[in-house]
Formats: structure tokens, C-alpha cells, sequence
């Protein structure tokens, strides 16, 4: 093995994709003929440790063009051999003045199989460069749109619905409590039950909070099929590889673990199964239900929603601003996700808003809605929007808000990696659509928020949003039961 090659071995870490995995069409051409844009959307990103990446794509694409005019020389000369080989009559047994070839049959074949394997050599080197190429391509984060505000600061675009804290007496008189002190008193949650069930970061919801789970998905949904959805129940497991393809990786930029991978048997690692994850939002497995299709254009916007329990590993630390349901490993959630043209990509991202605008103004909800910063965005997104509640509990962090909702439009960061195409019908070849995500409901956020915003202190109760009635067996207020 040459030297060349041994080097290139080395380098290249990255482990391969498995046989079944949708092959990547990243436009590496556009981040070569820009690398300065890459790096700085790197460091705008947060992403600083990849910044680098845009350069060394830039140096390795070179390394790649002077092996491929390398093996050209090679290919020439051992053509010039086959040449000679199939040209001559006879290598051996000449009568002893001939002088048609001077050159010795074995050592034509000598010359022959060393251009091969230096050739080969070549080529194996070649695949070492794309593949570490591809890598870190895929690495980078997605570019960023012009209307992300740069750096930390989100932009405050609206709001929803009346602050309920006013300056009137009745208002600020109010007793605030937290949603884990009202749901002890109104028997909701067992937190302690779940620590020795699961550990840390899990719950059960009891009674009318269990009853408020099923509703606000019923009712989110509900919503969202009014508005052209088309209603799918996705897998909460996936492919490790789907999920890196969309942007989710084991851990983050930071080192932090958010995916849950699935322990695998003996078996199935031997045999080269593929990893598996449990999924953290229903995104990843609506992105790769598309994986290695072409769609028409016709079927565009694809639009799908669907309930499914999400899994994060890093539930964030211990803490009053955490505690409870806010910050939770597993959770119900209604997502969702659609297709379309790159062109039409800023319509379905605002019809996403505008249906999550809906189901928190008619929950009662105060909110704000805010254009996120380039520092805050995933991977994938080249632009994201949250809209964040208002709880009492909050106060003294961040004002009361946090995060209930988020949108984001993905280009094809996602369906490049995904080999998901559409066909035109005004062109024979076929394009990458784009992709848009947005929260519906996250349960347990929303049932926080509704417990601290629905407390009554002197009637020791809390009020449900007439919206979600017809799914609460004709509960209207929960109450004491003793």
C-alpha cells in the first residue's frame, strides 16, 4: 500500500453510511465556490469548531483533481501497453534477428500489473477524498435566511392574547403557583412515582391532566386537518442514519447527548444492522417516509400531521426554571411537516404560524411570537420562529417565557441528504424540495402553562379552555376531591 493511500486511510474517521442509507446529494460545489460565506455562517451558527471545514473541502477537492490528472498519465501509458500486447503477433519464439519488439513479453506484463495497482491505489484514494469531502459537507450547518436576526437576540415579531398580569387590583393580587405545586394539590402528576419508575425527567399525568393530554392532541390536530393536513401516525423509532440526515445528530455542537440510540444485540452487529435511535421530534420520521423518492409537482405541498412521543436525552439541569413538565426526556407532541417547492416554502411556513397562532389564542394562552437568532437555529434551518408562553413560574427567568411552539423552513438541507425529489412538469430532470416543520401542541409545556394560567387560589381549581371540552367527558374545572 502506498504511502498516499495509507495517509488518506488515516484521515478519514468518518464511519460509512450502511447499504441501505439514502445516498447524499450535498451542493459541495457551492460551498467550494464559497468557503468564506460557509465559515462565517459556521461562526454565526454557533458552530465555530466546523468553520474550518469549508477550507479543508476546498484543499481536499484540489488533493482529489491532481490524483484524478494523475491517473490519467497512468491510464494513457497503460493503454500504450495494451496496445503493444494485443498488436504483436508473438512474445516468445522469435527467430533471433527479429527486431519487431525489443521488449520482453513479462516485461510488458510486469509494466502492466504494477499501472494497475497503482491505479487502483489512485482510485482507492479518490473514494478516501469524496468520502471525507461528503463528511464534512454534511457537517456544516444549513445557510442562513436574511431574515434571521445574527448572533443571541431574537426579534419580538407579535403577541397573542392579553398579558394576565394588568394593572388592575384583580390582577395583580393574584396568587401565582407553580404547575407541579398545583398538580400535587389537584392530584395531575406523580413525579416521584416516575423517578423510581424511570429516574429523573419523567412524570405521569393523572386524571384531567391525562384527559388534557388526549384532548389538546385531538383538538391540535383537529386544527390542523381543517387546514389541509393530512392526519399520520409515524414511528417513534428510527434509523440513526434518518436521523442524522435531518439534522439530529447523537450529540450537538456542544458535546451535549440529545438522541436516544437503541442498544443493539450481538446479532445484529455482526450483521451489520443498521443503528437505530428513538426519535426526538416527529420530523425525522415524516422526513425520511420521502427518503429515495421522487414525487411529482403536482403533489406538492405534501402536507402531514400526526401525534407520536418524542425522546430527548438532555433534559437540561436540575433547576425551579426546569422542574416538572417544562423540561421533560419523553412527551407527547403533534408535529408537522410538509413538501414543497423552494419557491413556495415562505407560504407554507407562514400557514404553519398561522395555525399554531390559532390553537394558542383560542387555549388563552399570552404569547409572543419571535424570529429566532442565527446562534439558536438547528442544523437544518435557515430560519425559525418560536412562540413562547407565558408562566408564572417563570418569572424570574427570562421574564415568565418559554419556548411552546417552533417553526422552521429547511430548504433541502434535509431532502439532499434524503435523496427525496421532485419531478417538474416543466423540465425532464428532477429537484430537491423543500422542507417546513412546526410544533402543533407539546403537551406537557401546554399543560403547564394552562395549569398556571387556569389557577384559582381561593377555589383551589383550575379552569379548561372551552376549546378542549368536547374531549374532557364534560369536565369544564378541575377540582379538589377532598
Amino acid at each position: 500500500m502506498s504511502k498516499l493511500l495509507q495517509r488518506r486511510l488515516i484521515n478519514t474517521t468518518a464511519s460509512p453510511l450502511p447499504s441501505i442509507a439514502p445516498k447524499p446529494s450535498i451542493n459541495i460545489r457551492n460551498i467550494r465556490q464559497n468557503p468564506e460565506l460557509y465559515a462565517q455562517n459556521c461562526i454565526d451558527r454557533n458552530y465555530k469548531s466546523k468553520s474550518d471545514s469549508p477550507f479543508k473541502i476546498v484543499q481536499l477537492f484540489d488533493e482529489w483533481k491532481a490524483l484524478q490528472r494523475g491517473a490519467r498519465g497512468l491510464r494513457e501509458k497503460s493503454n500504450e501497453i495494451r496496445t503493444k500486447l494485443s498488436h504483436a503477433k508473438t512474445f516468445s519464439g522469435r527467430e533471433a534477428n527479429d527486431k519487431a519488439d525489443d521488449h520482453p513479453r513479462e516485461s510488458h506484463l510486469e509494466d502492466a500489473r504494477e499501472l494497475k495497482q497503482r491505479i487502483g491505489e489512485i482510485e482507492a484514494c479518490e473514494e478516501c477524498l469524496t468520502e471525507e469531502i461528503t463528511t464534512l459537507a454534511s457537517e456544516l450547518p444549513n445557510l442562513t435566511s436574511k431574515e434571521t436576526p445574527i448572533g443571541c437576540e431574537p426579534k419580538i415579531l407579535g403577541y397573542i392574547n392579553d398579558h394576565p398580569v394588568s394593572s388592575s387590583a384583580s390582577s395583580s393580587d393574584r396568587s401565582w403557583r407553580h404547575h407541579v405545586y398545583i398538580g400535587n394539590e389537584l392530584d395531575l402528576v406523580d413525579f416521584a412515582g416516575a423517578a423510581s419508575t424511570s429516574g429523573w425527567g419523567w412524570y405521569f399525568l393523572k386524571n384531567e391532566a391525562a384527559l388534557l393530554e388526549q384532548a389538546l392532541v385531538q383538538y391540535a390536530l383537529n386544527v390542523a386537518i381543517r387546514h389541509g393536513f393530512t392526519v399520520t401516525s409515524p414511528p417513534s423509532m428510527v434509523y440513526s442514519h434518518i436521523a442524522t440526515a435531518c439534522g439530529f445528530r447523537p450529540r450537538d455542537h456542544n458535546g451535549e447527548q440529545q438522541v436516544y440510540t437503541v442498544q443493539q444485540s450481538e446479532k445484529h452487529q455482526k450483521t451489520g444492522k443498521p443503528d437505530l435511535s428513538l426519535a426526538g421530534t416527529a420530523e425525522i420520521p415524516f422526513a425520511g417516509m420521502k427518503a429515495g423518492i421522487t414525487m411529482e409537482e403536482k403533489d406538492l405541498p405534501c402536507r402531514v400531521v400526526g401525534a407520536s412521543r418524542c425522546y430527548r436525552a438532555e433534559a437540561g439541569a436540575r433547576g425551579v426554571e426546569t422542574k416538572g413538565l417544562y423540561r421533560v426526556h419523553e412527551f407527547t407532541k403533534v408535529e408537522m411537516f410538509g413538501w414543497t417547492l423552494p419557491s413556495k416554502e415562505a407560504e407554507l411556513f407562514d400557514a404553519i404560524i398561522s395555525i399554531q397562532t390559532e390553537i394558542l389564542h383560542n387555549l388563552g394562552l399570552h404569547c409572543r411570537i419571535l424570529e429566532m437568532p442565527s446562534a439558536d437555529l438547528g442544523a437544518s434551518a435557515v430560519r425559525k420562529q418560536d412562540i413562547e408562553a407565558y408562566f408564572p413560574s417563570r418569572r424570574e427567568k427570562g421574564d415568565g417565557w418559554g419556548e411552546v411552539t417552533s417553526a422552521s423552513i429547511c430548504t433541502d438541507y434535509q431532502t439532499r441528504r434524503l435523496s427525496t425529489r421532485f419531478r417538474s412538469n416543466h423540465v425532464s430532470k428532477t429537484e430537491f424540495p423543500s422542507t417546513v416543520n412546526g410544533t402543533a401542541i407539546a403537551v406537557p409545556r401546554v399543560i403547564a402553562a394552562l395549569l398556571e394560567i387556569g389557577w384559582s387560589e381561593r377555589e383551589s381549581s383550575v379552569t379548561i379552555p372551552k376549546v378542549l371540552w368536547p374531549w374532557m367527558h364534560g369536565i369544564e374545572v378541575i377540582r379538589k376531591r377532598w
